[in-house]
């Protein structure tokens, strides 16, 4: 009863987290060893979070284990100095996200017979989100952007992995996403004098499927090589839930919203929907042993070219007639494939000790000419320490991050349209910083 009581918890986590911090807004805090690695870890994936970094590593392990795991993150609010097009189009401003206390969960379960080299296991875990959000919706210099956004995806993972011989182990999984989105946008209207049009409210979620396979390579007693790739997934949110509050009178066309009866209404509800490309990944890494002492490296992939755009669409059910409140965008984005080089090295100083040190840099994927308020991405250095230590059947994992997310200067700022009802100002000219923290723990029991 326990059991169902802590997974209970742990999908309720799951679903709360949302954050960014490898290139673009995939997460790879999915176990705390690899993280104080530098999450180069495809080669090594010696304990159960395999599941995730090489599935082929299962069979490396022994009998039943569980892990259960939570990162906990500090994302210090993006600072930004510039100008945008609310307004005052040229005026230089100054704003700063909120900062975030964001927690992402993992759990795993993985038994392997060492007589046959056949391992199977489950994981759950949360491999992309994003959370961003401004003070003041109605006050903020993006408002006529998105000035809050809440990715959350959760990833139930079964797995099998199988030893061919001492030479090569390969793995293999279905991958099954539940996702859900929440969005904010007030636009801002020049024919209002500066006032806003109305505020934007979405909420939607939706499912997807993937698939994922990895395989090891002993060449030597000492040096492992894996490689690991994770499809994409497409991610369709349906039938969210649309609300828009606040909404003002004539500007450039008809923007209160009017029934047929001539009943006019500043509120109401409808629905929309979003598709969401998240990328594939690919990694291939090595590790190899001197002693006491493990170094690993993987060069790590994200094929961010299928975030080519994100298309909206919000359906206005009961109007009569052409809204010009309500229409379908599809945000161009056109992100690039990046390759994230990772570094790590463990020492064991006792037989129950493990000390563990990583570094990673880690490249964006948004260009400058789409990059927007909501994930203002910059290339980043991760610095990361971490211990291990056993305690008969239990291993308890520990590990630190530093996100240091470099300035980005950024100019491409679109002015208002003719029609400042229907407004299609964007962008910023302007330097973005920030940066921030993790700390990850994971507990381990060997049955």
């Amino acid at each position: 009863m326990r059991g169902w009581k802590l997974l209970s918890v742990l999908l309720v986590l799951l679903l709360t987290a949302s954050t960014s911090f490898a290139g673009g807004f995939r997460l790879p805090e999915q176990g705390a060893k690899a993280m104080g690695m530098g999450f180069a870890f495809t080669a090594q994936a010696d304990d159960p979070s395999a599941i995730y970094f090489n599935p082929a590593g299962l069979t490396q392990l022994k009998g039943q284990n569980v892990m259960i795991g939570v990162t906990y993150v500090r994302l210090n609010g993006g600072e930004f100095t510039g100008t945008t097009p609310v307004d005052n189009q040229t005026a230089s401003k100054s704003e700063t996200q909120k900062s975030l206390d964001l927690f992402i969960p993992n759990m795993y379960y993985t038994k392997t017979n060492a007589s046959t080299g056949f391992a199977y296991g489950v994981g759950i875990f949360a491999p992309f989100g994003l959370g961003q959000e401004y003070n003041d919706r109605n006050t903020s210099i993006f408002r006529n952007q998105v000035t809050k956004i809440d990715l959350q995806t959760m990833v139930v993972n079964p797995t099998i992995a199988f030893k061919i011989n001492e030479f090569l182990s390969v793995g293999a999984g279905i991958d099954f996403m539940y996702g859900k989105a929440k969005l904010e946008k007030t636009p801002w209207s020049v024919a209002l004098g500066g006032a806003n049009v109305y505020n934007l409210d979405l909420k939607a979620d939706g499912t997807a499927w993937g698939y994922n396979f990895g395989l090891l390579l002993k060449p030597t007693e000492n040096l492992r090589i894996g490689a690991n790739y994770r499809s994409p997934f497409t991610l369709k949110l349906k039938d969210g839930d649309v609300d828009l509050s606040n909404i003002t009178g004539a500007a450039g066309g008809a923007v209160q919203r009017t029934f047929g009866n001539g009943t006019a209404v500043t509120s109401f509800s409808t629905k929309g929907t979003a598709t969401l490309n998240l990328p594939a990944t690919f990694a291939l890494g090595a590790s190899y042993t001197m002693g006491k002492l493990t170094v690993n490296a993987d060069a790590d992939w994200t094929f961010w070219h299928s975030y080519g755009s994100l298309p909206i669409e919000i359906r206005d059910q009961k109007f009569l007639g052409p809204s010009p409140l309500l229409v379908t965008t599809n945000a161009a984005k056109n992100w690039e494939d990046v390759c994230a080089l990772r570094f790590g090295v463990e020492y064991r100083v006792t037989e129950p000790l493990a000390l563990r040190a990583g570094f990673v840099y880690d490249p964006t994927p948004a260009p400058a000419s789409t990059m927007g308020p909501e994930l203002p991405d910059a290339t980043k250095f991760d610095y990361m320490v971490g211990a291990g230590y056993k305690i008969g059947a239990w291993t308890i994992d520990v590990a630190g991050m530093y996100v240091d997310k470099k300035n980005r200067t950024v100019n491409n700022q679109v002015n208002a349209s003719a029609n400042p009802a229907d407004p299609l100002a964007s962008g910023f000219n302007g330097t973005w910083t920030g940066n921030s923290w993790l700390a990850g723990l994971d507990v381990g029991y060997k049955f």
